[in-house]
This record gives C-alpha cells, sequence and structure tokens, in this order.
C-alpha cells in the first residue's frame, strides 16, 4: 500500500534530522539545509525515511494523517528523550571504543609522547571556613610584649594565570615570586617542595598549560604583633563586636595568617564561621563588628548601604588642629591596591569627613573623626591633605611625600615615583612592619638586604669558625652595611622560637629586632558604631587621654 506524504512534512522531518545529526558540529544554515533537502530526495535514505513514516501512520491508527497536532509538553518530552538517548549511544560508542578510558584518565584525548597530564581543576566552596586543622599549623607565644607565631611549613596552591600560559615554570617565579631568588627556587624544586598537579617539578623549565595546579611549600615566619589581648565586647548570637589592638590584621593577608583577628578567635576563643560587616586598617585598633548569621550579615550590610551605621573615630595628629569643626568634602583616588594607597584627586570618589578637636597639648591635638563615606583610609588621606597627619602614620606622615608631605594634595611626583619612594624609604629603615605591603613588593625590598648577607656567608665560609655540625655560623648585615659573625646558638633559635632553622629559609639565617610598641601602633581608634537600634563602644585609648606624655 502506497501513503502519500505531504511535501511540507517530509521537508519538516528532513531538516529536523539535519539539526539532529549536526547538532553540536557546527551551525547549519537555512540554505545549506535547503541543498541538503534536495540531495535527499534523491537519495535511498528518503525513501527509507517514507516507509518509517508510512509505518507510524499505519501503526498509530491515523495512516496518512501525518500533521495531527501534538502537545508542547509532549513534544518537548519526547526531544529531551531522544537527545539523552543519543548522547548516553555516542558515551556508549566511545566506551566501546576505547576511547572511553582515555577521557577520564587523560582529559578526553590521547597524550603524545612526552606530554603531561592535567586534572581537571576541583571545584571551591567559597563557604568553608578556616578549620581546626589551619589553626594547628603552628602555635603562640608571647615575649617582650609581643604576641609571636613558631616560624612552620605551608602550602602556597593556585591555579595556572591567564598570563602564565605558555610560560616556563622559571620565568614564573622569576617575573611573579620574587620574594626569594631563582637560586632558592631550582633547590627548592629539587627537594620536591615545588609541585604541579600534586607531581614534584625537578625542571622549571616546564611549561604552564591551562588548569595546571601549583603548590609551593615554604617556610613561613610571620611578623609578630602586639600582645595585648583580644577583647570580647559583645556576643548575642547575631552580632559579635571585638575590641582589635593595632597591628593585628583582620584576615590573614600578606605575611599574617595566625597572627590575624580571624585566627585568633579560632583558636583561642573556639569562634569560626564570622561574617565580616565592615574592616579596620591593620594598625588601627577599636571597635570591630562580625555577624554570626548570614540573616544578620545581610541587614547590616544593608544598614551599611543606606549609611545608617554612624562611626566615630577618634586619633592625636600633628600640630594644633582648628578649634573650630572642619568639614573635608575631597575625592579619595586608590593609587595602588596592593598597599591599599590612596590620595585626593579630582577624579577620586566622592568623600566627606567630619572632624571636631578635643584637646591640644602644646605639641599634638585629639581629634573626633566621623566619616560619613567610607572609603579607603579615608580619615588619613583627609587629614594629611588638611596639613595635620595622624602623629605616627606610617604612610600618609612620610615624607615620601615631599617637603609639604601632601598638604593640600601637593606631592610633586607621579604614582609610580611616589610609591617607589615609600618602598625605599621603609627599606632603609627596615621597617615593614608599619607598611602594609603585598608579598612581591616585599620580597623586592629584602632581597637586596638577603642576598647582600648570602654573599657574606660565602665570603666568610671559608675563614668562619663552624660549628659541630660542619656548618658554617651565618653573617648578619646590620643597617650601615657592616657584617658580624652571629651567635649560632641565637642563628638556630631564631627569635628564641627553639624550633630548628630550615636549611633553605632564608629568614631563618637573619635575626631581626622585635619592633617596638610604638612602632606598631598608630593613633587612630575606632571608639564607637551606632545603628537604628544598638551602640558598641570602647574605652578611649591611653593615647588620647588628657594625661598622656609621649614618650621620647
Amino acid at each position: 500500500m502506497h501513503v502519500r506524504v505531504p511535501f511540507g512534512s517530509l521537508l519538516s522531518f528532513f531538516l529536523s534530522q539535519c539539526d539532529v545529526h549536526c547538532r553540536g558540529v557546527y551551525f547549519v544554515s537555512a540554505c545549506e539545509k535547503a541543498n541538503r533537502f534536495l540531495s535527499f530526495l534523491n537519495s535511498p535514505k528518503c525513501r527509507k525515511s517514507s516507509w518509517a513514516m508510512e509505518q507510524a501512520g499505519i501503526e498509530s491508527g491515523t495512516p496518512g494523517n501525518v500533521n495531527t497536532p501534538v502537545p508542547v509538553e509532549q513534544t518537548t518530552a519526547v526531544e529531551a528523550s531522544e537527545t539523552g538517548k543519543r548522547k548516553n549511544d555516542d558515551t556508549d560508542d566511545k566506551e566501546t571504543s576505547g576511547r572511553g578510558k582515555r577521557r577520564r584518565g587523560a582529559g578526553g584525548k590521547k597524550l603524545r609522547p612526552g606530554e603531561r597530564y592535567i586534572p581537571p581543576p576541583q571545584k571551591r566552596n567559597p563557604g568553608v571556613s578556616f578549620s581546626q586543622e589551619h589553626f594547628n599549623e603552628t602555635s603562640y607565644y608571647f615575649e617582650a610584649g609581643l604576641r609571636k607565631v613558631y616560624p612552620y611549613y605551608f602550602d602556597f596552591k593556585t591555579y595556572c594565570k591567564g598570563r602564565w600560559i605558555g610560560t616556563s615554570l622559571l620565568d614564573v617565579f622569576k617575573n611573579e615570586f620574587r620574594a626569594e631568588s631563582i637560586e632558592y627556587y631550582q633547590k627548592a624544586a629539587k627537594e620536591g617542595r615545588i609541585r604541579l598537579n600534586e607531581t614534584p617539578v625537578e625542571d622549571l623549565s616546564v611549561v604552564l598549560r591551562n588548569n595546571d595546579h601549583l603548590r609551593n611549600t615554604v617556610h613561613r615566619h610571620e611578623p609578630p604583633v602586639v600582645g595585648r589581648p583580644l577583647e570580647i565586647l559583645v556576643d548575642d548570637g547575631e552580632v559579635l563586636v571585638v575590641d582589635k589592638p593595632a597591628s593585628i590584621p583582620v584576615h590573614p593577608c600578606g605575611r599574617f595568617r595566625h597572627n590575624t583577628v580571624i585566627f585568633i578567635l579560632g583558636k583561642e576563643f573556639g569562634i569560626s564561621e564570622l561574617h565580616t560587616v565592615h574592616r579596620l586598617d591593620r594598625l588601627t585598633s577599636g571597635v570591630l563588628l562580625f555577624a554570626r548569621t548570614l540573616e544578620t550579615s545581610k541587614k547590616l550590610d544593608q544598614m551599611v548601604r543606606d549609611r545608617q551605621l554612624e562611626k566615630e573615630y577618634v586619633c592625636r595628629v600633628e600640630g594644633e588642629f582648628p578649634e573650630d569643626e572642619v568639614i573635608c568634602e575631597e575625592p579619595i583616588l586608590v593609587v595602588s591596591f596592593k598597599i591599599g594607597l590612596c590620595r585626593v584627586d579630582p577624579k577620586g570618589k566622592e568623600c566627606r569627613t567630619v572632624f571636631q578637636r578635643l584637646r591640644f597639648n602644646g605639641k599634638t591635638s585629639v581629634v573626633r573623626c566621623l566619616p560619613l563615606t567610607g572609603r579607603t583610609h579615608q580619615i588619613r588621606v583627609h587629614l594629611q591633605y588638611l596639613g595635620f597627619p595622624i602623629l605616627n602614620d606610617p604612610v600618609y606622615g612620610s615624607s615620601a611625600w615631599g617637603p609639604h608631605r601632601g598638604k593640600g594634595g601637593l606631592v610633586g611626583k607621579s604614582d609610580e615615583e611616589l610609591l617607589q619612594a615609600l618602598v625605599e624609604e621603609h627599606r632603609s629603615q627596615e621597617n615593614f612592619n608599619m607598611l602594609d605591603i603585598a608579598d612581591d613588593c616585599i620580597g623586592i625590598a629584602h632581597k637586596a638586604d638577603k642576598n647582600k648577607a648570602f654573599e657574606k656567608m660565602d665570603k666568610s665560609a671559608g675563614t668562619a669558625e663552624s660549628d659541630k655540625s660542619g656548618e658554617s655560623c651565618p653573617v648578619q648585615v646590620d643597617a650601615c652595611g657592616s657584617d658580624k659573625k652571629l651567635d649560632c646558638i641565637e642563628a638556630v633559635t631564631y627569635n628564641n622560637t627553639k624550633t630548628p632553622p630550615d636549611h633553605l629559609c632564608s629568614e631563618c639565617k637573619l635575626v631581626r629586632p622585635d619592633p617596638t610598641e610604638k612602632e606598631l601602633i598608630m593613633y587612630l581608634h575606632a571608639l564607637r558604631y551606632k545603628g537604628p537600634d544598638f551602640e558598641y563602644s570602647t574605652q578611649l585609648p591611653d593615647w588620647a587621654k588628657e594625661d598622656w606624655v609621649e614618650a621620647d
């Protein structure tokens, strides 16, 4: 029996088959579909398809009626099931042909001789907080009024960045990780401390590819911070309010990990999974808020956006601040995100701070500060612009800003020159505890000192006395450039940590003097945070009181 099939139905059927067979390979245009259809009419496959459509019509009991409407839901379900079946069939074919194993074990293609296998990147859970495993990496000890961390081994992990693809690992270390010399990284690689996709790398000439995972094990030394305990002001299940001492960062950053508020809360109080509401600069002390729940975090975030939070700070500045209220509305521009360096600039973001002098002792003034906006370093930048920098501000009170130290926005040098001048000033003073610089910037500045120390060690290796192990005592280069041989016991007990030194670690070979409390404290304090239905405050710091006398 011969059944006539309408031309339009046959065309629709063919076009759908074209889409099915070509899906996932390339886009099929309307003209290409038409040409294929003409060829299809003269092919044996056309007769076979017509026969199949005839059988379908007979079996359904509606011979010839191939245009019977089908509900949209049913059509979608059928297409989905067919598509899923094709994918399964394709997968089965690949498994049968042996290509499935290569896909699972080698990224979907057969590896050529000498080609590296790169596993797919692992999914990260951004909601995971620091755990006891992280807190147990090392421990604290207190000495000379400072909180110190025993040196410990730590894995820096990162996936290959886009700009690294096609670049050798050696060049990446040379250009991106400049805290150590190339000789150090070569020695570290030979000892298995550098791993690529969890495989030790001995030859740094290996070329990086997309999704490569790099792990670099280092011996880490954290700078000391003030030893004043972290005081919890409020913990009601919704918010946690602490009085943060100066010199302690809020979160792990740069060279700081365990000497941070987050880690101290976790290690000493067992408090974790906190939501940050706002932040304080490392050198700033005072009220610091955390939300205990996501709901509270969203509520407080909305208050911040709606400017319903009143923030009050107190600081001590150089000179005699005006008695009348001073309002500064100069826009602020970020110069460097690595340091967080900012300055007044017409292209910056709108900003407003209200200042009121509280007292003057003949040399310095205590000033009340009300930041009505929340720009980075807002209070410090505006006070610098007004000509009254915070008394011991290591950045905005620095002479690197020129003879006027940035008063009135006068700098007289480019941003690059300003950054270089700041780094050089702090390097010459051997005082990076006061400057918030990223690791690579610190490495550039410290590398010269480390290299000098190693050069002195190499030159004196032939004449230096040796200890019982046969290793020469290290040599320290002081700020004046002269060298002196250190006592071996002092070098081994770096900062009296009583922990064995790491033979590759350059910091273990140097003995740095402890910073003084004056070097770790900036006279800026978050005194009060107030919302529509709450108010949290601390006591005035000693340096803000009337009877305070600055130590020489």
